[in-house]
């Protein structure tokens, strides 16, 4: 459970200005470690927990803390900043702790397509985005669309770098678009996952996402039919939260190392789904709507964001769904072994799959270390991503 006693502590360290030390507090309390006692002037503390946070992680693993939204009686509006500062990444690459240079266009987009910019707005705000269009792209031919959402302190270009999602979107002739979070919205570029006005469908987050898929689907050829939301870390509860929220709009999502939406409403609740699985029983569910197909994938040494949150994300898809079960497990050549267990309707189609990636913590399954975060030793999770997106479309969910 979440340490109200290092709280309170943070708070008086700061108030006395030590912010070194408070910060250091709030990274030993979210990693669950036990908090010294009551000190004053500066201590030991910071010498044994620099406030650095990507030296000191294991080579796939490193908590993502959320961003602060509101003040709580729990959370107190002093801590923000030191929050912010405390502020964790949604993973950390097999090549953490390495500088590199951004990734090159190579990386990131197939000879002969294109990747462009914009952005929509609306009265909760404004988000850039990125747009991949394929290269035989033709207009008046409808396309799919996805919508790749990034984990905190990513990028479009990064997150589309790791996931190679373009590459795939080539092969298949969709669209992808990464909407970016803005760093004024969320100091480490999270998605707000956690706020409940950003679980909301007219509302926050949520309404900006929506509307830059519209704004696709406005100015582009696309199948409104065959329209779907992925992401990873905070991203992946986002698109937990667009599938929740939207389900008129999106005919199959997609959460990587995520949560369930609802799973939060406040950062101290958020803490405790981070380290221990989201509400069961209590879980807000906004309103009573027909569950969106859903694939996940989550490494089982995930120490960033609990394995457990995969329970949540099922149970939300499945409360009214009979099916039927089938696992699978494999390995790949030299990297990981997985469980791959799929839940059928009747007709035999996948409503819920989830792929359980043995020894992996938290990075994107299968990517390229071009981009950050990624774990190239893992089944390919752009690809069946992919693969599960194709096979739903809104009519056969509806018929």
């Amino acid at each position: 459970m979440l340490n109200q006693d290092a709280i309170r502590e943070a708070t008086r360290l700061t108030r006395e200005g030590q912010l070194a030390e408070a910060t250091a507090l709030l990274q030993r309390m979210l990693r669950g470690e036990s908090t010294p006692p009551r000190t004053s002037g500066r201590t030991a503390l910071l010498e044994r927990e620099p406030p650095t946070i990507d030296a000191k992680a294991d080579p796939f693993d490193g908590p993502d803390s959320p961003h602060l939204g509101r003040a709580t009686p729990a959370q107190p509006s002093v801590l923000r900043p030191l929050l912010d500062r405390a502020q964790m990444r949604p993973g950390f690459s097999l090549r953490d702790g390495v500088k590199r240079a951004p990734p090159s266009i190579r990386d990131i987009v197939p000879e002969g397509a294109r990747f462009i910019e914009g952005t929509y707005s609306n009265a909760a705000g404004s988000r850039a985005y990125r747009l991949f269009i394929p290269s035989h792209y033709q207009k008046g031919q409808p396309l799919p669309l996805v919508v790749m959402l990034h984990g905190c302190t990513q990028s479009p270009d990064d997150f589309a770098a790791g996931t190679r999602m373009n590459f795939i979107a080539e092969e298949q002739t969709c669209f992808v678009v990464y909407p970016a979070q803005r760093s004024d919205a969320n100091h480490a570029k999270c998605w707000n996952w956690f706020r409940t006005a950003d679980q909301q469908r007219d509302s926050g987050e949520p309404s900006l996402i929506a509307g830059i898929t519209r704004q696709i689907m406005r100015d582009y050829s696309v199948d409104p039919k065959r329209v779907y939301v992925g992401g990873l870390s905070a991203g992946g509860a986002a698109a937990a939260i667009m599938g929740a929220t939207h389900n008129d709009l999106y005919a199959a999502i997609g959460v990587h190392s995520g949560l369930a939406c609802g799973a939060a409403i406040d950062l101290p609740s958020a803490f405790v789904a981070m380290r221990q699985g989201g509400r069961s029983d209590d879980m807000v569910i906004p309103g009573d709507r027909l569950p969106v197909p859903t694939i996940v994938f989550h490494g089982d040494r995930d120490t960033t964001v609990h394995p457990n949150n995969v329970d949540q994300i099922r149970k939300l898809i499945l409360r009214a769904t009979g099916t039927q079960k089938k696992v699978h497990r494999g390995q790949v050549p030299g990297g990981h072994a997985y469980t791959r267990t799929i839940h059928a309707d009747a007709a035999g189609r996948g409503i819920f799959e989830h792929w359980n990636i043995h020894g992996a913590g938290h990075a994107w399954s299968g990517g390229s270390p071009a981009g950050s975060y990624t774990d190239p030793r893992g089944p390919d999770a752009t690809r069946e991503m992919m693969r599960f997106f194709l096979v739903h479309s809104l009519s056969l969910q509806r018929g």
